[in-house]
């Protein structure tokens, strides 16, 4: 890994210099636009509407418009601000871990001492583990003040961007005021199919799907030279929609057949782990009323 930035953690006299890493990467299939008719590919330049140049990216600035006036911004005028100078992560305060919202999550970095001595990281690290807690940090990275939540991963810090909070979005939707009545053997039957899924969490069991399938579709198209069809790849559809056909369940009889096909399926896992149950020849489920 290459570092991004570097900086250091302070909080009262204490100063501790880190390394920033990225620590999530993109594993997607990256696709680009071609012309259909010869493969081409297509792109976008970079025209200035008032003398219709083409502008090098050395001559474009950023700029702020407010419908009647435009205002320039160079890189020296953003590098003037006090913010994009810092190169602190400055603790502003120390937290429960518990009372952070997931959903302010944005982005996550390890931090890497960097120091001869790394005795203040590990330190930090252990304060953390000890009192259960997570710093809020304040920060600027990539010309836009942060606002962070430090905590600790296994033996490394991590360090999160949070959104500001009027970034978050109030979820206010007229359906979720509307009264609605759950019978306790409804309520019963639906923890029963939460229990038939329980499990611990193995992230390492899922994969991307999509992203296997289409990158067996493209080294199919490179081994046949490029003259494979969808049909071919993935075998012929099925004729019609049968997704919106089919009697109407009531919710009792939905959770119930839900709660069987799952203890059905664990008990044919437990019997041959190692076969792979055969398609489902069953007609297309029932829709739920809701």
């Amino acid at each position: 890994m290459r570092s991004i930035w570097t900086g250091a953690i302070t909080f009262g006299l204490v100063n501790v210099p880190v390394k920033v890493y990225s620590a999530t990467e993109d594993h997607d299939i990256h696709l680009h636009q071609v012309h259909d008719k010869d493969g081409g590919r297509i792109k976008y330049q970079r025209r200035c509407e008032i003398c219709g140049r083409i502008v090098d990216y050395e001559h474009i600035d950023k700029a702020y418009d407010d419908g009647d006036r435009t205002v320039i911004l160079t890189d020296k005028d953003l590098a003037s601000l006090p913010e994009e100078r810092s190169r602190e992560i400055e603790v502003v305060e120390f937290v429960p871990n518990d009372q952070l919202d997931p959903i302010m999550f944005d982005r996550s970095y390890f931090l890497e001492p960097d120091s001869k001595s790394p005795k203040a990281y590990a330190l930090l690290r252990r304060t953390l583990e000890e009192t259960d807690r997570t710093a809020i940090v304040h920060f600027a990275l990539r010309q836009k003040t942060r606002l962070g939540a430090l905590r600790v991963r296994g033996d490394v810090l991590m360090l999160q961007s949070l959104l500001w909070d009027d970034e978050v979005r109030i979820a206010k939707f007229p359906a979720l005021d509307e009264r609605v009545r759950i019978s306790p053997a409804e309520l019963k039957m639906s923890e029963q199919l939460v229990d038939s899924f329980a499990t611990d969490f193995s992230p390492e069991k899922f994969k991307d799907d999509y992203q296997v399938e289409l990158r067996e579709l493209i080294e199919a198209k490179l081994k046949r030279g490029d003259a494979v069809s969808t049909d071919e790849t993935f075998g012929e559809q099925p004729e019609g929609d049968n997704s919106g056909g089919g009697e109407v369940l009531d919710l009792m009889e939905a959770l119930r057949r839900s709660v069987e096909n799952s203890r059905s399926k664990k008990s044919t896992s437990k019997k041959s782990p190692a076969t792979k149950p055969a398609a489902s020849k069953e007609p297309a489920k029932k829709k739920v009323a809701s």
